[in-house]
C-alpha cells in the first residue's frame, strides 16, 4: 500500500546464461547508504567531554586577579548542599524578584556595584538577569544563579543555536578562587570551545565572578554599535568544574530570545519533553516502522495474500506516526522566534518525505489492475518513490538530532537500530539472490513423449 520494494521471488523462465545482463546487487547499494549514514551519525560534532578536576593555577595570570587580595567580589562558598547550578532551592518568580532586591555594592566592586536603575529579570529556572543599557550603546550584564559547584554561563547568539556563540562564563575552582572567562563555541567538540576567543566587545571594566549567599554572580561589560533589541541568548550550567579552562559538558541550557529594549524574553526551544516526544515518534515511524513494512513485499510474497495485508496495515501505522512527527515538527518550528539553516532544511526536508507519503497513500487507490500497460509503470513509481522516502526519513533524523542536540545515548540507539535494519535487508537480499540464481542455473525439465507401442 505505502512502500514496497520490487519483488525478485516470482518465477521467470530458463534463460540462458549467455542472455543474462550483469546488474549490480542491491545488497552494494544498501551497504553504501549504512556506510553514509553510519559516517553522518559518528561524524557528528560530539557533545563537551566531562573533566574534573582544577584549572592550571600557572595560567592565573591571564584571569581578572581580584580574588587574590581580599577584595569582597570574592567570598567563600556557602557551606550548605541544599542548592545547586540553575536548580535546587525554591525557583518561583516570588523568591528570584526577592533576589532582585540584593544590594549588589556589598559584594560586587563598582562599576558594577553601584549603577542604579538596573532591570531585573528572572529569566529561567534560578537564573535573574540584570542590565542597563546606555545611550552609547554601552550594556552591563549581571547573571546570577543558585550555585554550590561547576559553572554558568550566558552566550550571545546569531542564530540562536550554540555553535558560532561566544560566551561568558564564571565559575569557583576547588581553592575557591574565581574563574571567568571569554569562550568561542566554533562548534560542539571540546577542541572547538575556546577559552579567551569570542566576538562580544568588552569594555575595558574588568569583568567579575562573585559569591554572595547561595547565589553566583557573572559581571561584565559589552559595548555595541548600536542599540541592542532583540537578542538571542543561550544559558547554561555545568555541575564539574573546568579544568586548564576547558568547559565541561552543560547539565542543563535554554535558549532565549531576549528583548534588551523592554527587558522581555521569549523562549526560543521550548520544553525538552516535547523536543523528545517528536524525535522518539519520528525513529519509531521512519526509523523503524516504515522500514519493516517495506521489506515484507520484498522478501515475503511467496507468503500471498499475507504479506499484502501485512505490507499495508504496518505502512498506514508508519504513516500516523510520520504525520504526528510532522505535525509536531511545525508546532515546535513556530514556536521559535530564530530561524537558522539547519532547521530550515530539516523542516524543508519533514515536508516533503510527508508529501511523498502522501502520494504513496494516492497511489494505492490509484493502482492499476495487473494486466494494465501502465502497471510497469505503476511498479517503479511506488517502489523508488517509497525507497526516496526512506532515505530521506533516516537523513531527516540524523539532522534532527545534530540540531537538538541529541546525547551519545540517542546517536548509539538510532545507529544500533539503523544497523539491524540494513543488516537484516543485505542478509535477506543475498539469501533471495541465491535463491534465484539456483532457479536460473537449472534447466528446465526434458520433454519426453512416451514411445509408440
Amino acid at each position: 500500500m505505502f512502500i514496497m520494494f520490487m519483488s525478485t521471488s516470482c518465477k521467470k523462465p530458463w534463460i540462458p546464461m549467455a542472455n543474462l545482463r550483469i546488474q549490480v546487487p542491491v545488497s552494494r547499494i544498501l551497504v553504501g547508504l549504512l556506510y553514509l549514514l553510519l559516517s553522518l551519525l559518528l561524524l557528528e560534532p560530539k557533545n563537551i567531554s566531562a573533566v574534573a578536576d582544577d584549572d592550571d593555577e600557572n595560567a592565573a595570570t591571564t584571569l581578572v586577579g581580584i580574588n587574590k587580595q581580599g577584595d569582597p567580589s570574592v567570598l567563600p562558598p556557602p557551606s550548605t548542599g541544599d542548592y545547586y547550578v540553575g536548580g535546587g532551592g525554591d525557583s518561583s518568580s516570588e523568591m528570584l524578584e526577592q533576589y532582585c532586591n540584593t544590594d549588589l555594592r556589598t559584594f560586587l566592586p563598582p562599576p558594577y556595584g553601584n549603577i542604579t536603575g538596573m532591570v531585573c529579570k528572572p529569566v529561567w529556572n534560578t537564573f535573574i538577569l540584570r542590565y542597563l543599557q546606555r545611550d552609547d550603546h554601552v550594556m552591563t550584564i549581571i547573571l546570577s544563579a543558585v550555585y554550590t559547584s561547576g559553572w554558568v554561563g550566558i552566550g550571545f547568539s546569531k542564530d540562536g543555536m550554540m555553535a558560532g556563540s561566544s560566551s561568558m562564563v564564571g565559575w569557583f575552582n576547588k581553592k575557591g578562587h574565581a574563574r571567568i572567562k571569554q569562550y568561542f563555541l566554533q562548534g560542539t567538540r571540546q577542541s572547538q570551545v575556546i577559552p579567551d576567543k569570542g566576538e562580544l566587545p568588552l569594555t575595558n571594566v574588568p569583568p567579575v565572578v562573585a559569591l554572595y549567599g547561595p547565589m553566583i554572580y557573572i559581571a561584565f561589560q559589552l559595548k555595541f554599535e548600536t542599540h541592542l533589541a532583540r537578542q538571542p541568548i543561550i544559558l547554561a550550567f555545568g555541575a564539574r568544574i573546568p579544568k586548564h579552562f576547558r568547559l565541561t559538558h552543560h547539565d542543563d541550557k535554554r535558549n532565549l530570545v531576549f528583548d534588551f529594549s523592554a527587558g522581555s524574553s521569549s523562549v526560543l526551544h521550548v520544553s525538552s519533553s516535547q523536543k523528545k516526544n517528536h524525535g522518539i515518534l519520528g525513529i519509531f515511524g521512519w526509523g523503524l516502522i516504515l522500514p519493516v513494512g517495506a521489506i515484507i513485499p520484498r522478501y515475503f510474497k511467496h507468503k500471498d495474500p499475507l504479506w499484502y495485508y501485512l505490507h499495508a496495515i504496518i505502512q498506514l501505522i508508519g504513516f500516523i506516526f510520520g504525520l504526528a512527527t510532522v505535525l509536531l515538527g511545525i508546532q515546535l518550528y513556530d514556536t521559535l522566534n530564530v530561524r537558522n539553516s539547519n532547521i530550515d532544511a530539516h523542516r524543508g526536508i519533514g515536508i516533503f518525505i510527508l508529501v511523498l507519503s502522501i502520494l504513496q497513500i494516492l497511489a494505492f487507490f490509484l493502482r492499476p489492475g495487473k494486466d494494465s500497460k501502465i502497471r510497469r509503470y505503476w511498479n517503479w513509481y511506488h517502489h523508488w518513490f517509497g525507497r526516496l522516502a526512506l532515505f530521506f526519513g533516516a537523513l531527516n533524523i540524523v539532522l534532527g538530532m545534530q540540531i537538538g542536540y541529541a546525547g551519545n545515548d540517542w546517536k548509539i540507539g538510532y545507529g544500533f537500530l539503523l544497523a539491524v535494519i540494513l543488516s537484516t535487508v543485505i542478509v535477506l537480499e543475498v539469501l533471495s539472490w541465491k535463491k534465484n540464481s539456483h532457479k536460473l542455473n537449472d534447466p528446465p525439465p526434458t520433454f519426453q513423449m512416451n514411445p509408440i507401442q
